[in-house]
């Protein structure tokens, strides 16, 4: 199991929001096939076929509970999860 498949199963439990690394976070919905877009502190993903857009914000090195809490929701509605 590879490092962004642990920190997937980590945001999909919901355990622990608090603990995310931002850049990491980042590199998992890129991976995720999100496209990203910087704006200053904003880090703004989009994808084809997905209405929802993904800002992330960086606090510290993590990233922001309410925000991770945002990617588990785009990931179990669009079952991005089952791509991988």
């Amino acid at each position: 199991m590879g490092k962004y498949d642990k920190l997937l199963l980590q945001i999909l439990r919901g355990m622990s929001d608090a603990n995310i690394e931002f850049d990491e976070l980042c590199h998992l919905v890129e991976s995720l096939g999100f496209d990203v877009r910087t704006s200053g502190s904003h880090h703004v993903f989009r994808k084809s076929g997905i209405p929802e857009k993904i800002n992330l914000q960086r606090h510290g090195s993590k990233a922001k509970p309410y925000q991770v809490k945002q990617v588990r929701a785009v990931i179990q509605k669009y079952r991005l999860a089952e791509e991988e």
